[in-house]
């Protein structure tokens, strides 16, 4: 078979070390369901991994046609599962109603959108294994108080337990990116619901966020001008200070405001 060639224009740098795709493999615990999607297969380098496992009821989403058409030449009895799509438009509710894992080598250019599609739908994705831009998994798995701290990070440590697992070098691609990986891994934590508004909160951080530079007291009275002259304790803190029960907090006392 004629190896697949990598696009730019869809993020492509294809793995190409067995034994990284084989730790990428064996981070996913699939404790919570056996439904598991990998997104981005590829030439299948974690596929050949994925679909030894007895324990996954696997499926594979892949945009590109000439990916798709390797994958199911390579792996015939595959052919049903692998879905020819976007993985950002599939109806995940209506094809793994009872939940699902997701697992991927994530394209760099949409990296983030698969992490709001999987918070999207976090009520159904119990664990999600992703390899992504070194960057985007320090940010999403840093700690309250750091500099790469920001929205990304508190949304997604509201409702996952985050672990940054290992760094993956440049040359172990084709093509090399210019930036290091890293796979991180995600688990639903026990928060089921959050004890405000959650739609308020997703304001409440984003507006604080958006003006990071600047305490509290100004970047979420320019976002909510109903706060007026009214305090809080967190209006002298930097966005970046606060975790996610100290938001939850903020975004209380923002719905009180707002009901007037």
């Amino acid at each position: 078979m004629e190896p697949v060639r990598a696009k730019k224009q869809l993020g492509q740098h294809f793995l190409t070390d067995l034994s990284i795709a084989r730790r990428i493999c064996d981070a996913l615990s699939g404790s919570v369901t056996p439904g598991t999607l990998e997104v981005g297969p590829g030439m299948g380098v974690l596929t050949q991994f994925l679909k030894e496992r007895a324990d996954l009821d696997l499926y594979a989403a892949e945009v590109d046609r000439e990916s798709v058409d390797y994958l199911i030449e390579r792996w015939p009895e595959l052919a049903p599962r692998i879905i020819s799509g976007d993985f950002l438009r599939l109806p995940i509710a209506e094809m793994f109603p009872e939940g699902v894992n997701i697992i991927g080598n994530f394209p760099y250019n949409i990296s983030s959108q698969i992490f709001f599609k999987v918070l999207e739908h976090r009520d159904l994705v119990g664990e999600c294994v992703g390899m992504v831009q070194r960057e985007v998994a320090v940010r999403i798995a840093e700690k309250p108080g750091t500099r790469d701290y920001g929205i990304l990070s508190v949304f997604l440590q509201a409702y996952y337990d985050i672990e940054y697992l290992f760094t993956v070098h440049e040359n172990v691609f084709s093509p090399p990116p210019k930036v290091k990986s890293a796979v991180i891994r995600l688990t639903r934590n026990g928060r089921q619901r959050l004890d405000c508004d959650e739609g308020l909160f997703m304001r409440v951080v984003k507006g604080a966020f958006n003006q990071r530079r600047k305490t509290l007291r100004n970047s979420i009275r320019a976002a909510f001008p109903q706060v007026g002259d009214r305090s809080h304790e967190f209006f002298a803190l930097r966005p970046e200070k606060l975790g996610v029960d100290e938001f939850v907090e903020l975004t209380r006392f923002v719905d009180e405001c707002l009901r007037g």
